[in-house]
């Protein structure tokens, strides 16, 4: 019985029909099922370009106590359907595990869950390592966003795409932009590849 388990378990798998393998990648390489719009390579480039450039800003180098940011969302003018949020969420999760606590982020997007739990704290349902009565949200200092552009040319030929990958830090008291980046690319290709 045990012979046939063992036997069972070394031939388990699972086998592509078709009888090509999964091929094992780096985000940061260029796969053989491609096309011209945005690719797991260029998002990895980008955002470590972008992590790098607002590290290197007088606002953030030269802080004495660390800048609050909320992230807003990316807007996405390119003819591809992309989740256009993930840029930001690289940008961020490099800053916060690389920046060594240079910038912090406040969770926007878990706000009404925030407010629960002060209000059950300061209602003395759960308990606080701080006193209550202090508990409030602490402010932005600047507001990072950004936007995708594209321009796309089709023919018989074949098809080409450009994007602008653009993203800025807002300080949240004046609304002056003190930090912009961009990268830029253009892919061209025979075949046009469906995106999701």
């Amino acid at each position: 019985m045990m012979a046939v388990l063992a036997a069972g378990c070394a031939s388990s798998g699972v086998k592509n029909p078709s009888g090509v393998p999964v091929t094992h990648m780096n985000a940061d390489e260029q796969g053989f099922v491609a096309g011209t719009g945005v690719e797991s390579q260029d998002l990895v480039m980008v955002a470590d370009k972008m992590s790098r450039s607002i590290l290197g800003i007088p606002q953030i180098a030269n802080a004495a106590t660390p800048p609050s940011i909320v992230i807003n969302p990316v807007d996405n003018q390119t003819r591809f359907p992309i989740n256009k949020d993930i840029f930001l969420t690289r940008i961020r999760a490099q800053l916060n595990s690389k920046a060594q606590g240079r910038v912090v982020f406040l969770a926007r997007h878990q706000m009404e869950e925030l407010e629960k739990e002060r209000n059950r704290k300061r209602e003395g349902q759960v308990t606080s390592s701080s006193d209550p009565s202090v508990q409030e949200f602490k402010g932005a200092d600047y507001f990072l966003t950004g936007s995708l552009q594209g321009l796309s040319t089709r023919t018989k030929a074949g098809t080409s795409d450009y994007i602008l990958y653009n993203f800025h830090l807002i300080d949240a008291r004046t609304s002056a932009i003190v930090w912009e980046d961009m990268a830029e690319l253009k892919k061209q290709g025979l075949e046009d590849a469906a995106y999701r």
